[in-house]
C-alpha cells in the first residue's frame, strides 16, 4: 500500500479521531469529508472484522469521488465500486475491472486504537 503525504492541508493530522469502529458496518464502509479554506480532503474506510483500511476517495481514472454516500462496497462486500463508471477494486485498492485496470487507489493510513478509528 502506498502512503499518502499530507500535501493537502484539509487532510486530518495523524492521530485525528474519525469515528468508533462500531459505527462502520462489518463488512462495510464509511466516507469522510474535511475542509480547510478552499481545500477539500475526501477519504473512506473499509471494515472487515477488526481490520480497517483507508483510501483517498478519488478514482485513479477520472479523479472524481467513488460514491456520494457511505456505500463503497459491492453488494457482496468483496470489491470497492466506482459508481461513476463501474470500475471494481479489490480490497487492497487495485483496480481489477474497468478503465483503470492495474491502477491503485491512494492509501489513507489509519489505525484502530481503543475501539476508535484514527488517522496514522
Amino acid at each position: 500500500m502506498t502512503i499518502v503525504s499530507r500535501a493537502n492541508p484539509a487532510q486530518p493530522e495523524p492521530g485525528a479521531r474519525l469515528c468508533a469502529l462500531e459505527e462502520v458496518a462489518d463488512p462495510g464502509s464509511k466516507g469522510f469529508r474535511f475542509r480547510e479554506g478552499d481545500k477539500l480532503f475526501a477519504g473512506f474506510v473499509i471494515r472487515m472484522g477488526e481490520t480497517v483500511t483507508g483510501f483517498v476517495d478519488s478514482c485513479p481514472h477520472a479523479g472524481w469521488p467513488l460514491t456520494m454516500g457511505d456505500n463503497y462496497l459491492t453488494r457482496t462486500g468483496n470489491r470497492i465500486l466506482c459508481a461513476g463508471h463501474g470500475a471494481l477494486f479489490d480490497l487492497e485498492g487495485r483496480c481489477v475491472t474497468g478503465p483503470c485496470v492495474g491502477d491503485r487507489l491512494k492509501a489513507w493510513p489509519l489505525t484502530v486504537e481503543n475501539g476508535q478509528i484514527v488517522t496514522a
